[in-house]
């Protein structure tokens, strides 16, 4: 297995659960926070899809286009969790090696190794997966286990 395919599968392990669990979330839940000016469902969906966009954009050479228009409901943006994840998935599988290595322009002027910005989008991924979860407890909803594994 190469590196790109291990990175792919680890992106995969949280994506793949997260859509698990925006699809059993209430439609009537979308804009719900867990507290005053979070980010709901649909916006944390929006986040997260925008940004594993941006981050593939950076891999490469792209500059950032501007953000999507906003999801008008919770169906829509289950539907970029969905196609952005095949994105990444795609466009990581794609690199050898040598492009893990690579440098290439990131946050605030930094530049970072491709492999450190893929390990920089699993741990965002992560992080507010775990704030999905809680939301998802707030409203009566019992997630799945936290990965998905092969």
């Amino acid at each position: 297995m190469t590196q790109a395919t291990q990175h792919a599968r680890q992106f995969t392990a949280n994506r793949a659960v997260l859509i698990d669990l925006y699809n059993l979330l209430p439609d009537d839940q979308g804009d719900f926070s867990a507290w005053d000016g979070g980010m709901g469902f649909i916006k944390m969906a929006d986040h997260l899809s925008g940004s594993a966009t941006r981050m593939v954009d950076m891999i490469g050479g792209q500059g950032m286009d501007a953000p999507a228009p906003a999801s008008a409901n919770l169906d829509e943006a289950r539907d970029r969790l969905r196609q952005t994840h095949q994105t990444v998935v795609s466009a990581v599988e794609a690199l050898s090696d040598e492009d893990l290595t690579r440098t290439v322009p990131a946050f605030g002027g930094r530049e970072m190794p491709v492999a450190a910005l893929l390990d920089m989008l699993t741990t965002h991924e992560a992080h507010h997966k775990g704030q999905v979860w809680m939301m998802a407890r707030m409203v009566g909803v019992q997630p799945p286990m936290f990965v998905k594994l092969g």
